[in-house]
C-alpha cells in the first residue's frame, strides 16, 4: 500500500489580476474534445495618463465566469465598452508566426491563460455585473447578475 494515495496534492498558484477589456468572446470548436469558451483581454497598466495595454488571450475556466462572460458576449459582438477586473491562472506564452500584414513572416508571442473569475463588468461604464464576495453561502450571496441590472 502506498502513502501517496492518501498524501493531498500541493500545487503554487501563480495568479494575475488586473482590469482590461473584454473583446472576441467566442466558442472554439475542437475536433476531438468538447468546445470551450474563449475571450481576449486588453489588461490596462502603467501610469493613468499614459496607460499601456498588454494582451491575454483566454479560456474561460470558471462556472461563473463563463455565465457572466456569455452574457457579455452580445455587448462585445456590439463594439460596445465592456470592462471587466479579472483574475487568471496558468499563465503561459506561445510563439506563432504572423500570417498577413506588416510583420508577416515574423514570429510574434502571445500570453495565454485560464480565466478564472470576473470581479466586476461594466458596459459603456454602467456597472452591470458584481461578483458576490468570497466564502458566502450561495443564497445569501449579494452579486447583481446581468439580467437583472438590464
Amino acid at each position: 500500500m502506498s502513502d501517496n494515495a492518501n498524501t493531498p496534492s500541493s500545487y503554487f498558484d501563480l495568479h494575475v489580476t488586473g482590469l482590461g477589456y473584454l473583446n472576441r468572446v467566442r466558442e472554439v470548436k475542437v475536433p476531438r474534445g468538447k468546445p470551450f469558451l474563449a475571450a481576449s483581454i486588453a489588461a490596462l497598466h502603467g501610469a493613468s495618463d499614459s496607460v499601456e495595454k498588454t494582451w491575454f488571450d483566454v479560456r474561460v475556466s470558471g462556472q461563473e465566469a463563463q455565465k457572466v462572460v456569455r452574457d457579455l458576449m452580445p455587448e462585445t459582438e456590439a463594439g460596445k465598452s465592456v470592462l471587466v477586473g479579472f483574475k487568471l491562472g496558468d499563465l503561459a506564452p506561445e510563439t506563432f508566426v504572423y500570417e498577413k500584414g506588416p510583420k508577416a513572416g515574423q514570429t510574434g508571442v502571445s500570453l495565454k491563460a485560464r480565466l478564472l473569475r470576473i470581479a466586476w463588468a461594466k458596459v459603456d461604464g454602467k456597472t452591470v455585473y458584481t461578483a458576490p464576495k468570497d466564502g458566502q453561502p450561495a443564497d445569501d450571496r449579494q452579486g447583481t447578475a446581468l439580467s437583472e441590472a438590464a
